[in-house]
């Protein structure tokens, strides 16, 4: 999987499509990732010893990585990532529109 935590992507599938936030957590087994604030479903907690009222949480839920794309950080527009490799032999991710390198 090319994408990273961290890195900033644009949905462009699914109920969340348009939305773009950061990736908080990569799931490579699913070939799913996790964004922050993105793709909210309803969790009903039950009430504890702790916590006495029962309540109502907004979970995010991953999305498959194939519905999102990584925002190319000089234009900011959605983007396809290849992998090259310099002279010296190190792997490096780069936006394929503006040819940036990616941390």
């Amino acid at each position: 999987m090319k994408l990273k935590k961290g890195d900033k992507v644009l949905v462009i599938a699914g109920k969340s499509k348009g939305q773009s936030g950061a990736i908080v957590r990569v799931l490579t087994s699913a070939n799913m990732v996790l964004l922050d604030g993105i793709n909210l479903v309803k969790r009903h907690r039950k009430p504890s010893a702790q916590n006495r009222k029962g309540q109502i949480v907004d979970k995010p839920m991953p999305i498959h990585a194939s519905n999102v794309m990584l925002v190319d950080p000089k234009t900011g527009k959605r983007t396809r990532i290849k992998i090259t490799r310099s002279k010296d032999g190190v792997r490096e991710r780069v936006a394929v529109k503006s040819g940036e390198a990616l941390k």
